[in-house]
């Protein structure tokens, strides 16, 4: 049976997405990581298990970014990355006469690694592009995102408890409809998001 598209060729484009955004929210090469491994003396599974875990927290301790600035950039980084991406996905990869999974659908687990490796969140909002529930906005700051980018804002902004939110715009036009609002009425072009949150590093006194 004939592979499709976007099973073969999009993991591709998942592989490189993760692995670069990984390596910029880490701050440091992963071959780093290999050669002290070569250093250090022989272990337990278990204590490796420890040491691995010990090491990631440490990376993310480290990653964190110390100011607005320097958050906002790596949201626009990681916006313009999978952007970038699903783009790629939907002009190279997918046929709308065969589609088993939308491009965005697939990202979705690259989110989840992110989440899960760095507390880096991740999530499309859907403004007034699809009716999916899980891409409604889930409190205030979200609404107000929503509504910034039906005004004709490309981005919008927030700190929140240490932590830095942030959504870009994701434009859908209409034949990205095709698939994501099936029903619509008219043609023209809908309004998305990508929104992106992760911590800062707590200021000492």
């Amino acid at each position: 049976m004939k592979a499709h598209p976007v099973r073969k060729y999009g993991l591709i484009l998942l592989a490189f997405c993760f692995a670069s955004s990984t390596l910029w929210v880490s701050g440091e090469p992963a071959a780093a990581e290999g050669k002290e491994g070569k250093q250090a003396v022989e272990q337990t599974p278990e204590e490796e298990e420890a040491a691995a875990e010990a090491r990631k927290e440490a990376r993310k301790q480290i990653s964190l970014p110390d100011t607005v600035e320097e958050a906002r950039a790596r949201a626009r980084w990681l916006h313009e990355g999978l952007h970038g991406a699903l783009q790629v996905m939907h002009r190279d990869f997918f046929e709308e006469d065969d589609a088993g999974m939308l491009p965005s659908q697939s990202l979705d687990d690259v989110f989840k690694e992110m989440a899960r490796s760095w507390a880096v969140e991740i999530r499309w909002l859907g403004v007034n592009a699809t009716k999916g529930i899980d891409h409604k906005p889930k409190d205030r700051f979200e609404e107000r995102a929503a509504a910034a980018l039906m005004d004709g804002e490309i981005e919008y902004e927030q700190i929140e408890a240490n932590r830095y939110r942030y959504v870009g715009l994701v434009r859908l036009q209409n034949e990205c409809l095709k698939c994501h609002v099936r029903e619509r009425t008219t043609l023209e072009d809908r309004v998305g998001g990508l929104a992106i949150s992760f911590p800062m590093k707590k200021k000492t006194e």
